[in-house]
């Protein structure tokens, strides 16, 4: 089906990038093979590291002519299997196009190409008052290119939304090499159907990102971080929605269940505040206000103690405050480095039914004897889960999963919720894409692909198959 990369592709490329932009050899290979996602991986033939729009348009433009699959790739954090190159081809990383192009204050846009760091956008926006939102739990790691890509979340959607949120124009390579621009820096633009959105959040299968305009916001001036232990998952779950219920809207509600606290001790080597609670909710507040925000924090605090809460712990200082989320954010990349192999799932739901949601997953794991660990975005309904493998033979693993995958997701889907919130469906969770969306739906979606993409040839085999 698809052409090999031999080596007059080899020299192309070359020609195209220089000889320090292009790799072959078996240590490179076996690094660009995978991303964050445990146990999947697949060599690429070749992976290139372009600099300018103008190297990836003949990049593209050499692929498509020779019909050699290319899987674009931002800085390998993903947890869908979104960039692992199955097909083989050409990895085409845009690590280091790291420009940020221009901060427009007159516009409050900033211009960036796309493999800068999120947490370096960020920094870098604030240092001007101004505010980049999203906050994926990678955010010193993950490229602003692969948010695009996956639409990221964080734990500030709750109250400021996700990356789609953002993003105002693309300059985008498109499979046939042909460069297009959708957007701008106009805050209103209705002319046509919207491509900047249909881009954001296409997991690199339409169209590769070259340059972004985002939206920035004036950066709030108060801060208020909470921490608060329960002696119940039930009663942290509850105390979310009765949080939402009161039109309180917190910049963050993060929950962590015990077994999570402990995952996240082992790996900081820290013991961390309330460590015997069965579960924690982390709540941040931010404004500008501050008798306005001394109040929401009273009115926080209320509703907690009336759910039971143990106590709550207000950060005091930075130093407090990023230890408070140290725990919380670590949680993904102590998982693949304590060797444990585990599915991770990233269900969401209306969020006030993430009580109900928290309490099928506990009722899962105890029908099937299995470790499960709960987290993530609370507040806007989005749950992490990490189902550990533990004693279950590596033989009869496999099965087991995947029944307790599809009865996980049919629990949510009966919710009204989605098989995922801010991961991605990549390879990950193609297989149970259809308990999501119906026929019709996936059909155009293929439809839209094949108008972007006729020869199937960037990042073949995500999503869906053709």
């Amino acid at each position: 089906m698809y052409r090999m990369v031999d080596g007059a592709i080899l020299r192309q490329l070359t020609d195209i990038v220089g000889p320090k932009a292009v790799f072959s050899d078996e240590e490179t290979l076996t690094i660009y093979s995978k991303d964050e996602t445990i146990g999947i991986s697949h060599k690429p033939e070749v992976v290139v590291k372009p600099t300018t729009p103008k190297e990836i348009k003949e990049i593209m433009r050499l692929s498509y002519l020779e019909n050699i699959p290319l899987t674009p790739r931002g800085k390998g954090t993903g947890l869908s299997g979104g960039a692992i190159p199955i097909y083989g081809g050409i990895v085409l990383s845009c690590e280091n196009m790291e420009r940020i192009i221009d901060i427009d204050n007159d516009n409050l846009m900033v211009i960036t190409e796309p493999g800068i760091i999120t947490g370096q956008l960020q920094k870098t926006v604030e240092a001007q008052n101004l505010f980049y939102p999203p906050d994926p739990a990678s955010l010193d790691s993950c490229s602003i290119g692969g948010n695009v890509a996956e639409c990221a979340g964080g734990s500030r959607a709750v109250k400021y939304g996700t990356t789609k949120d953002y993003v105002n124009g693309l300059e985008l390579i498109l499979p046939s090499g042909v460069m297009i621009s959708t957007g701008g820096k106009v805050v209103k633009d209705v002319t046509g159907y919207n491509l900047t959105q249909l881009i954001t959040g296409s997991e690199g299968t339409l169209a590769i990102i070259t340059q972004i305009i985002l939206r920035l916001i004036p950066l709030p001036r108060l801060r208020k971080d909470m921490l608060i232990p329960f002696n119940s998952i039930e009663q942290a779950a509850q105390t979310v929605s009765d949080i939402i219920r009161s039109q309180i809207v917190p910049t963050a509600i993060e929950i962590m269940e015990k077994n999570s606290f402990e995952l996240a001790e082992l790996f900081t080597k820290r013991t961390l505040p309330f460590r015997d609670a069965s579960a924690h909710l982390l709540v941040t507040l931010d404004g500008n206000q501050e008798e306005a925000l001394d109040e929401e924090q009273t009115r926080v605090g209320e509703i907690c103690e009336r759910n039971g809460a143990i106590d709550i712990l207000i950060a005091s200082s930075r130093t407090m405050r990023e230890r408070m989320w140290e725990g919380r954010k670590c949680l993904f990349e102590a998982a693949n480095l304590m060797g444990k192999m585990y599915k991770p799932f990233d269900v969401v739901v209306p969020r006030s039914l993430i009580p109900s949601l928290i309490k099928k997953i506990y009722e899962i794991s105890e029908k099937y004897k299995i470790k499960a660990m709960c987290f993530g975005h609370a507040g806007d309904g989005n749950v992490h889960v990490l189902i550990f493998q533990g004693e279950i033979p590596n033989d009869e693993w496999g099965n087991k999963i995947e029944i307790i995958e599809r009865e996980l997701y049919k629990s949510t889907i009966n919710l009204g919720g989605k098989i995922t919130a801010e991961h991605g469906v990549g390879l990950l969770r193609k297989p149970f894409l259809s308990m999501n969306l119906d026929s019709q739906q996936i059909e155009l979606l293929k439809g839209l692909k094949k108008v972007f993409d006729p020869k199937n040839i960037l990042n073949p085999g995500k999503i869906f198959d053709l």
